[in-house]
């Protein structure tokens, strides 16, 4: 079968070159991509005169046919064909006849590929915003329930002070909006069109770049043709910021899994998002937040490899480029996959408050609350500290926690203490004194919860 590029070589291409350099496999993802930018190149030479009103006409309607054989699944690629963008355009001279091979008239592969991974993304990258939202909106909702359900905080993994169990699951709010905000800037790169930069040079054609440009609703062209074919920033971009939208997604799936073990039991992940084990009868695992947290070296992995595979690269296109796309389409299944079965996870999720008020009345996370007590009454906050760490060293040794202890005993490390000190002691209180903005006390939550639910509403809006 004769390559379309066939005309300068005098052998056929060995079988296992075919096997080795074909990219179908995979960049087929890009079919209705490359038809999109098709439609609108063939446009632009029609309304240039490039080539004939007719001929442009003649050549949509074959591509609008590929295009609805394609939605019905009636579409067969060949390796012998290469690519996306050979199998196509022969499917367009066998649908129209030899007229379709002037489709390619003033382009490259080189800068069709470009476009077609440029509008891929652009359409992933507001998806997946929405499937963040989602995963948003459940945090919110949990939150809300969860107001006045305290818990210890940690630090080093150790208790260190309660909080509201909102005012923890808001942080992961927070974290997804700006893996958000770095989605939504970085569409300032996506959102660039490198069609009609030809191989590298250019064409001699007199296009209109700007034209293609407004019908695919690009904000811009590249300013340079040898930039506009060899650049992958905006996938490295891509590829790094869902990197760090995995470490987030990793980060709240730890917590869960360490919250729905019996140690802890702060919470029961539904059964519909648990598995069993095939020998413990008794064993209820919390495989889905496992899982999510182990695809992050998958993510990580499509970022290195994309960086390596560019890091030498000599202006302007290069083979090696073919391994840009499996990088991406893998980085954005794992996030779809993710985010699609986290929002539903958090939603049904069900949690334990008393447990978690237990653990907070059988620690000393209090302690700090004692120090501000006594540096409110006059003492020095660094002189405060050290009585503090002498009287949670004795009631460790007594076997007591700190509201276990009386008056008297409190007494023997400073006459500063009163009978008040029980009150500055409850969890409640611990909670509800830290009014500063962004704290944990219940007033500061709710303005927090307005907060982030008008930054949905804005989005849900736009």
């Amino acid at each position: 079968m004769s390559k379309l590029w066939s005309g300068r070589f005098t052998k056929e291409t060995n079988k296992l070159v075919d096997q080795f350099t074909s990219s179908i496999s995979f960049d087929q993802k890009l079919a209705k991509e490359d038809i999109q930018g098709s439609l609108a190149h063939v446009q632009m030479l029609g309304e240039c005169k490039v080539i004939t009103t007719e001929e442009a006409k003649t050549i949509q309607a074959g591509l609008e046919t590929i295009l609805q054989k394609l939605e019905k699944g009636n579409i067969e690629f060949s390796v012998e064909h290469e690519d996306i963008h050979m199998n196509l355009e022969k499917l367009l001279i066998d649908e129209i006849g030899p007229i379709g091979g002037k489709l390619h008239t003033g382009r490259s592969r080189n800068d069709q590929v470009a476009t077609d991974m440029h509008l891929y993304l652009r359409t992933k990258i507001d998806e997946l915003i929405k499937l963040l939202e989602k995963v948003q909106l459940a945090i919110i909702d949990q939150a809300k329930d969860n107001i006045e359900t305290i818990l210890p905080g940690y630090t080093h993994l150790q208790r260190a002070q309660p909080v509201s169990f909102a005012h923890h699951l808001l942080a992961y709010f927070w974290m997804f909006e700006r893996d958000k905000e770095r989605l939504q800037d970085s569409l300032k790169r996506v959102n660039v069109l490198p069609l009609g930069a030809g191989a590298l040079a250019g064409t001699t054609f007199p296009i209109d770049r700007d034209r293609v440009a407004e019908l695919l609703e690009f904000n811009s062209v590249y300013p340079n043709s040898m930039d506009a074919v060899s650049d992958r920033d905006f996938i490295l971009e891509f590829l790094s910021n869902a990197s760090i939208l995995m470490v987030h997604l990793s980060r709240l799936s730890e917590e869960m899994v360490i919250w729905s073990s019996q140690e802890f039991n702060f919470i029961e992940i539904d059964d519909s998002f648990s598995t069993g084990s095939s020998i413990m009868p008794q064993k209820k695992n919390p495989d889905v937040p496992e899982l999510l947290r182990g695809k992050t070296g998958r993510v990580f992995g499509d970022l290195i490899g994309l960086l390596t595979v560019l890091k030498g690269l000599p202006l302007a296109y290069n083979k090696d480029l073919q391994e840009d796309k499996e990088g991406m389409f893998d980085t954005v299944d794992t996030l779809e996959g993710s985010l699609t079965l986290l929002a539903p996870m958090l939603d049904t999720m069900k949690v334990n408050d008393k447990t978690m008020r237990k653990a907070v009345t059988q620690d000393y996370s209090n302690a700090t609350d004692i120090a501000d007590y006594l540096a409110t009454k006059g003492m020095p906050f660094r002189q405060a500290h050290d009585v503090v760490g002498r009287t949670v060293l004795y009631a460790i040794e007594k076997g007591k926690y700190l509201l276990d202890l009386n008056l008297d005993e409190y007494k023997t490390f400073s006459p500063l203490f009163e009978e008040d000190i029980f009150e500055v002691l409850k969890p409640e209180h611990v909670v509800g004194a830290r009014k500063s903005k962004g704290g944990t006390a219940p007033d500061q939550i709710e303005h927090q919860l307005k907060l982030a639910e008008s930054k949905l509403e804005l989005q849900f809006n736009a």
